[in-house]
């Protein structure tokens, strides 16, 4: 197989066509980045304890339905997306709130540079177990 270096990444090629991993497009997180990154975070989401802030907490949040957290007042936008937090769906969250779930009550513009979401992302999953 021959390694080729596509404008995202590198690829495998498997006979004619370009196979593209989604760990191949994005750089692996750095929890300990993350944890920094975090630090934009940590006002109004709790990381562990499961206490409600002014967000809900981030206790579980890998594997979790959006809107799903009890005691938390989610806007009607976020109970209905129907999406369950992963690193690919906490990725584009996190680019652009309002645009993913439009109508959602997290007054934040996002994390427009990828890495710093994948460093957040990876301490996310580490430190939220």
């Amino acid at each position: 197989m021959a390694f080729l270096r596509s404008g995202i990444g590198f690829g495998i090629m498997a006979g004619a066509a370009l196979v593209v991993t989604a760990a191949s497009a994005q750089a692996a997180g750095d929890p300990a980045k993350g944890k920094t990154v975090y630090a934009r975070c940590a006002a109004c989401h709790d990381l562990n304890t499961g206490a409600t802030r002014l967000g809900p907490s981030m206790k579980g949040i890998i594997g979790r339905k959006a809107g799903s957290v009890a005691g938390y007042a989610y806007s009607p936008a976020m109970k209905g997306k129907g999406v369950t937090w992963n690193a690919q769906t906490l990725d584009a969250y996190l680019a652009a709130p309002a645009k993913y779930v439009p109508g959602n009550k997290m007054p934040f513009a996002g994390i427009p540079n990828p890495q710093d979401r994948a460093d957040l992302i990876a301490y996310l999953a580490q430190a939220t177990k």
